[in-house]
């Protein structure tokens, strides 16, 4: 069969394949015993020298906990762009903050970008995960907490650190606080679709409000 068009045009099929077998931290042979196809050809795919047929493409897929559409999608210029009158907005379940997504979360992207709508008296939890993050305070004040050590942050502070570090943070003023969180790493919901900022993770090693 013909190749597919590559999702992202930096990247040709077997640089995807290779790129999210490392994100989970795979060798060829997990990934050969977890999708069922041998380890050589996997190698040949991943140097772009052979070509999979569908069947075989959906087995890694779902090997590699994506669908389908991750290899095979392509983008247009437009979908990078996101409008402050139109921006998708969402929340977790569970949750009372509210996020505005800004990144476009095409397949091989490794950026996460959100506009985090903080509720007035919110404490986190304290987490600790791979990847690393940098928040802006728009609005409002937050108290972020860094292996112990609380910074009081105000609009046009900003502040990047290590996800291995444990942290939280906490809005201790009776108004809404607004926070533009980046990271590269990959978070999940519950419906498998949507990155989220590693506040919504389950690595919980204290327990917040």
């Amino acid at each position: 069969m013909s190749s597919p068009t590559p999702a992202n045009p930096a990247l040709a099929l077997g640089g995807l394949l290779r790129k999210r077998r490392k994100q989970m931290e795979l060798t060829l042979k997990v990934l050969s015993d977890r999708a069922g196809v041998s380890a050589g050809y996997l190698s040949l795919i991943e140097r772009d020298m052979a070509v999979p047929s569908l069947g075989t493409l959906a087995q890694l897929a779902d090997a590699l906990d994506v669908s389908i559409d991750y290899f095979v999608k392509s983008t247009k210029p437009a979908d990078a762009l996101s409008r402050a009158s139109g921006r998708e907005k969402f929340s977790i379940a569970g949750s009372s903050i509210t996020y505005e997504a800004l990144s476009n979360d095409y397949p091989g992207s490794e950026i996460s970008s959100y506009i985090m709508h903080v509720p007035a008296n919110y404490t986190s939890e304290t987490v600790s995960h791979e990847g690393e993050e940098i928040i802006y305070i728009l609005e409002g004040t937050i108290e972020q907490t860094l292996d112990g050590q609380t910074f009081t942050m105000t609009a046009g502070d900003s502040l990047h650190y290590s996800g291995t570090v444990p942290h939280s943070w906490a809005n201790p003023s009776d108004n809404e606080a607004k926070i533009l969180w980046s990271g590269r790493l990959t978070v999940l919901n519950a419906s498998g679709t949507r990155k989220v900022p590693p506040s919504n993770r389950p690595q919980i090693v204290g327990a917040g409000n």
